[in-house]
């Protein structure tokens, strides 16, 4: 009897040991700040369009290697906001539209993706948070025909609208559409692993 329960210990502890090297290990990517891009565009007078970049977009993609799926972290510098006009720019950073003085940072999280999403584009859900508000968005995901490993030498991109109204932006409602067209390029840093302990 002490033989087989031996063997069974033994059997137990080999499959353990098994099951935690063939695990699939999270990841967390880190954007690349120097690559990675978003941008805007509304629509002035209905007759043409009126856009920008936005600053450092910074934040991760939390890879869970077990669901496979992706969650996007992303917080983007709306002080640094550039136009071809400079009065453009000081009248988007002001109150009356993005409020950088009280809001200088737009905040995105996506819901969970399915990292094939990623390759062949569709549907990104999340919240945004824009002036303080925070709302659901759905963006849409780009098709990705790249062949290199996607977002570090294939761009992420998506695109979307949301309602400035929504957001706190009532102003002009006469001159300006109610429609702000965002897009986004991603880029990461070599993966890191993951990790839930809190920031030093």
């Amino acid at each position: 009897m002490a033989i087989f329960w031996l063997i069974s210990l033994q059997l137990l502890e080999s499959s353990a040991a098994f099951a935690a090297t063939a695990a699939p290990n999270d990841q967390l990517w880190i954007l690349d700040t120097g690559r990675s891009r978003a941008g805007f565009q509304i629509r002035a007078m209905w007759m043409f369009n009126v856009g920008g970049q936005f600053g450092a977009v910074s934040g991760n993609v939390r890879i869970d290697a077990f669901r496979n799926t992706a969650t996007v972290d992303a917080r983007i510098d709306a002080n640094a906001v550039s136009m071809r006009n400079a009065e453009y720019a000081a009248w988007v950073k002001s109150r009356e539209f993005f409020d950088v003085q009280h809001y200088p940072q737009i905040h995105f999280v996506s819901d969970p993706i399915p990292l094939p999403r990623l390759r062949t584009g569709g549907e990104l859900r999340g919240t945004l948070e824009l002036r303080g508000v925070t709302q659901p968005v759905i963006f849409q995901l780009k098709p990705n025909e790249c062949q290199g490993r996607l977002a570090h030498d294939c761009p992420v991109r998506a695109e979307g609208t949301v309602l400035r109204s929504v957001f706190g932006m009532t102003s002009r409602r006469v001159t300006l559409s109610d429609k702000v067209d965002l897009d986004f390029t991603i880029f990461v840093n070599e993966a890191e692993p993951a990790t839930d302990a809190p920031a030093q």
